[in-house]
């Protein structure tokens, strides 16, 4: 099992409010955990398990706000663990 770390960007922890909103299929609002960001993306939790992989998003968080892609989503128990990619920032 090959453990090494791909990431091209380093990753820095945090623990602050998340806020996403999308239009596509419907307007909602999401609130959620920022768990890390880089300078091309973030990870979060959150309660969303609709959001797929593709979606666009904005986002506002305490370190950038903009327009995001989710990139992948790993469905928990209670949450949704989301990694998203930044398509352009404020």
């Amino acid at each position: 099992m090959n453990t090494t770390d791909r990431r091209s960007e380093e990753r820095h922890d945090t623990d602050g409010e998340l806020r996403l909103s999308l239009d596509d299929p419907m307007p909602q609002e999401i609130t959620g955990t920022l768990l890390d960001y880089s300078r091309n993306g973030f990870r979060a939790l959150h309660h969303c398990a609709e959001l797929h992989a593709g979606q666009i998003v904005q986002f506002q968080h305490l370190i950038a706000s903009g327009t995001a892609r989710v990139i992948w989503n790993r469905i928990l128990p209670e949450l949704v663990e989301s990694g998203f990619l930044v398509v352009q920032a404020a």
